[in-house]
């Protein structure tokens, strides 16, 4: 499929500080051409047709009415985190757009994490590793 016929994603930047991490924007490359917030805002009146779905990575572009009302081709916003408390759910589906994230995501490695602190907590592994390494 040509680049041109694959579904535009905007995304807010690839890379960077608060960009979609160059990896993650590879593997997005191969069934979306990318936008990002910088191209669309450069030229809206043709971006704004492609793009079909937005990618929110680390709760960025912030999704607005602004945003969804020029935007008006898009069906989907996909949420790259567990949680949508930072998406205005009732506008979003107001303008016929479905939300999707991965809620199961990081539930095996917070679990992990837990019972690492829990075990550490119970035998005082901290306090152990500074008595027995001083200065680490």
């Amino acid at each position: 499929m040509a680049k041109e016929e694959l579904p535009g994603v905007l995304v807010l930047d690839v890379g960077g500080t608060h960009g979609v991490l160059e990896n993650l924007a590879v593997l997005l490359k191969k069934h979306f051409h990318l936008i990002t917030m910088k191209e669309f805002l450069g030229n809206k009146e043709e971006m704004s047709k492609r793009i079909q779905s937005i990618f929110v990575f680390e709760c960025r572009p912030v999704i607005d009415q602004g945003l969804l009302e020029s935007l008006p081709n898009l069906k989907v916003i996909g949420n790259s985190g567990v949680g949508v408390d930072h998406l205005d759910l009732r506008m979003i589906s107001s303008f016929g757009v479905k939300v999707t994230n991965t809620p199961h995501a990081v539930a095996d490695p917070t679990a992990d994490i837990g019972m690492a602190l829990m075990l550490a907590s119970a035998r005082r592994l901290v306090e152990g590793n500074v008595f027995y390494f001083p200065g680490s």
